[in-house]
């Protein structure tokens, strides 16, 4: 499979990364290597990829704790310490190997640690690979707010196998596959209704699919690489799918809600927006709604809890000048940036996500 090359960073697929991760290792004379990873894929991923690394240079370990609530800058203190006592340098390189937390978190540890050393993304879950890991954002979450404190600084290449995904759990890999069909509703009708289609998908032929969203995602970012315009059409489903996602993170009382599941549920209610506000036909909003409670199910969304879930999109990173920024679809593949949309409006669509 090609690699995806731009002037930022290049992404290299299955056997092609160890032999391009090997290349960039004999070339750059790097005084250090060490890899960040967290309990699980310190377990089930660091020692495949360490049989496939070729070099003399000494490697360290760094491992945190697994899951979200770790994308913290108090992680990030850990590691700039443990980074530290281990004798890291400018000419460090570090090698994030995980889901999306190990390479938010890992591309902002190494991108402010001595002012920047360099590091490459490995993502380990179908989630990272078809978005987190590729495009240079990094960053952390902030008492509980996704995403509040990071920079945009790629890396020297994102390392894509496949053969991670054989290590997730079924709900990891639906949780990463929402981003793929968010790719099809930004992008492309025909991907849309291909990857759609999700009980004739067979994950033996993921590779192709994963291969297509990170062209598309490729394809934005090189345009708009700083989010100040095109890049925004990535957050469709993210406004009301993060203001979800962070409710149920910081509640006690909830069980378990994965992104991808948040964003889902996103996709759903800004699409019923973009319907209310003359933009997205009722036909497409209910083949959009159909489509994607029939893969993963609907999530009981209490109306006891809307007003604290729509007073935390006021933290949304798109907000400016006091305004919530949705991104909102005027049909499939066409998306709108930057749309104000009322409250009231919003808790319409809670009750149709609900009522669907």
């Amino acid at each position: 499979m090609q690699s995806i090359e731009n002037n930022a960073c290049s992404v290299h697929f299955n056997d092609n990364c160890y032999t391009s991760l090997n290349k960039l290792l004999k070339k750059n004379s790097f005084s250090s290597i060490f890899c960040l990873v967290d309990t699980n894929s310190s377990q089930y991923c660091l020692p495949i990829f360490l049989e496939k690394l070729s070099t003399t240079i000494k490697i360290e370990i760094i491992e945190i704790g697994s899951g979200e609530i770790f994308k913290t800058i108090e992680t990030c203190s850990e590691v700039w310490k443990a980074l530290s006592d281990l004798g890291a340098d400018r000419k460090s390189l570090l090698i994030n190997i995980g889901g999306g937390v190990v390479t938010d978190l890992g591309g902002f540890v190494a991108s402010t640690f001595k002012r920047g050393i360099a590091y490459v993304n490995v993502p380990t879950t179908l989630l990272a690979m078809v978005d987190a890991s590729v495009g240079g954002k990094t960053g952390v979450d902030l008492d509980g707010l996704k995403n509040q404190v990071g920079v945009i600084s790629n890396g020297e290449m994102v390392l894509i196998d496949s053969i991670f995904l054989n290590t997730l759990p079924a709900n990891q890999l639906k949780s990463g596959y929402a981003e793929i069909l968010k790719h099809g509703l930004i992008d492309d009708i025909n991907y849309w209704k291909l990857v759609s289609n999700f009980k004739s998908t067979k994950f033996n032929e993921i590779d192709e699919i994963i291969y297509q969203s990170v062209l598309i995602k490729n394809k934005v970012v090189l345009e708009d690489p700083y989010e100040n315009g095109l890049r925004k059409v990535l957050n469709f489903g993210h406004t009301l799918g993060h203001a979800i996602e962070t409710y149920f993170i910081n509640s006690t009382n909830l069980g378990e809600l994965l992104h991808g599941e948040a964003i889902v549920i996103g996709m759903i209610m800004e699409s019923f927006i973009s319907n209310k506000l003359k933009m997205l036909t009722y036909e497409d909003l209910k083949t959009i709604s159909q489509s994607l409670i029939e893969i993963y199910g609907k999530v009981s969304i209490s109306r006891e809890y809307e007003s604290d879930i729509i007073s935390l999109l006021k933290f949304d990173k798109k907000n400016s000048h006091g305004n919530i920024n949705f991104v909102l679809l005027n049909g499939i593949g066409k998306p709108k940036i930057d749309c104000n949309v009322p409250e009231n409006l919003i808790k319409e669509a809670f009750k149709f996500y609900n009522d669907f």
